[in-house]
């Protein structure tokens, strides 16, 4: 298979990138923006008449979540309109596609977790743009798999596990939100199971949730990672209240990854045991 990776600079196409070796009998394209700005079609188009890739994965996103409440313009140009531009192209060259969405999309009130199923209802830009991505591509593309995911961390890019350790060498003690509930997944993981998807063809296109087994707080996470790494500094509990921010968090974010385990053999992770898998 020729496989295309938008957005290749970000920790989830630099994750793709690091098992891609695995993978000899696919020819893969790494493209970051600068290579193919996903808000300019023409490029996509160029890029896909040059080597007619079987499969896309997106992983070129706005992600900043607080910033994007103040640049709301720019979050929907690349998280909606890119992501249109990019189906566009896709469904032109028959090519599959595979988008990497959020948990951001639901408002976080439920107390279960959530299947692809439940009622989106989005708090903040980040997550209404990213899910205006969503209907983007299912409106125009016949063969896509939309994989919402949670809590993305890795050695890779801007995460909360860079951000802790970081955190822990510069202050003399780190507080960390303890009222939000999720399920942290590592970059390498999702890597893993978006392959598995292109190994494992089906015509079950849709939308999947994917996160690594169970769930925690961004204070219980925090914990886990200062056990793993062996951090000293002092570690303290607050509430959402204590550390206010442009963006509403989703209080609730665990999504239930039954459907995407059903269709694709894989053996799914627990968070704690892959913060130690793959701790460098």
């Amino acid at each position: 298979m020729v496989i295309a990776v938008t957005g290749a600079s970000g920790q989830l196409g630099q994750a793709i990138l690091k098992i891609s070796t695995q993978f000899p009998e696919h020819q893969f394209f790494f493209y970051n923006s600068a290579e193919v700005d996903i808000t300019q079609k023409i490029l996509i188009e160029k890029k896909w008449s040059e080597i007619n890739p079987d499969y896309c994965i997106n992983a070129a996103a706005y992600t900043a979540v607080d910033k994007a409440e103040s640049e709301i313009e720019l979050a929907y140009q690349i998280n909606e309109t890119g992501v249109k531009n990019l189906a566009e192209v896709c469904q032109k060259f028959q090519t599959t596609l595979i988008h990497i969405s959020t948990d951001f999309v639901f408002d976080g009130k439920q107390s279960k977790p959530y299947s692809e199923t439940d009622q989106t209802n989005p708090k903040g830009v980040y997550g209404a743009s990213k899910l205006a991505g969503e209907q983007a591509i299912a409106a125009v593309c016949k063969k896509y798999f939309i994989v919402r995911t949670s809590w993305l961390y890795s050695s890779f890019g801007h995460n909360f596990l860079k951000t802790m350790c970081r955190l822990a060498a510069e202050k003399p003690e780190v507080r960390v939100v303890n009222d939000q509930i999720g399920s942290p997944t590592h970059a390498l993981d999702l890597a893993q199971m978006l392959l598995n998807i292109i190994n494992q063809p089906t015509a079950h296109y849709g939308i999947y949730h994917f996160s690594n087994q169970g769930s925690t707080s961004w204070f219980g996470f925090a914990q886990k990672i200062f056990e793993v790494y062996q951090l000293k500094t002092p570690l303290l509990p607050i509430t959402t209240k204590d550390f206010p921010t442009p963006a509403k968090r989703p209080k609730f974010s665990v999504m239930d990854s039954t459907k995407i385990q059903k269709e694709f053999t894989y053996n799914i992770p627990k968070w704690e045991e892959s913060l130690v898998k793959y701790k460098e």
